[in-house]
């Protein structure tokens, strides 16, 4: 997609900040009376590695990772604007993230996302994403699916 650029940085970053504020009030709704749980998995303090994408110089969609485990990053915190979904900006971003943590090293991304938001679900099956288990704390918890890619080494 031309005009579109993609920045990496971390949490401190304000359209980051921003973008997950809208993140945040959106899930609010979806996940309803378990929100206090999930928004408690998913707090920003700390991310070393966010992406924040750009159309027209505009913050249009957010991501990140965070290590899970000695070689395993988890996906965070993705979203898009409405107004920019459907035009695989989603994608751009989720694979600069599986890109930056191929090479620090790791060798998988792990991911959680709700039964709430097919939208995402579609996304992580067309990235090539296999869900498995849930995994952590979200174990047991209904409204959640969870799902692995192995990355390609660099």
């Amino acid at each position: 997609m031309t005009d579109l650029t993609i920045k990496r940085t971390d949490s401190t970053n304000p359209d980051f900040i921003e973008l997950v504020a809208e993140l945040d009030a959106l899930l609010a709704i979806l996940d309803g009376e378990e929100h206090a749980f999930y928004n408690n998995l998913n707090k920003i303090d700390h991310i070393k590695h966010a992406v924040v994408a750009y159309k027209n110089e505009q913050p249009v969609a957010c991501g990140a990772i965070r290590e899970y485990a000695i070689d395993i990053m988890e996906v965070k915190r993705m979203y898009t604007k409405p107004g920019m979904r459907g035009k695989g900006i989603a994608g751009i971003v989720l694979t600069e993230l599986e890109k930056w943590a191929a090479e620090l090293g790791y060798k998988k991304c792990v991911l959680e996302t709700g039964l709430r938001q097919p939208d995402a679900i579609r996304l992580y099956e067309k990235s090539r994403y296999k869900e498995i288990p849930n995994y952590g704390k979200y174990a047991g918890m209904e409204n959640s699916v969870c799902f692995e890619k192995e990355l390609n080494s660099k």
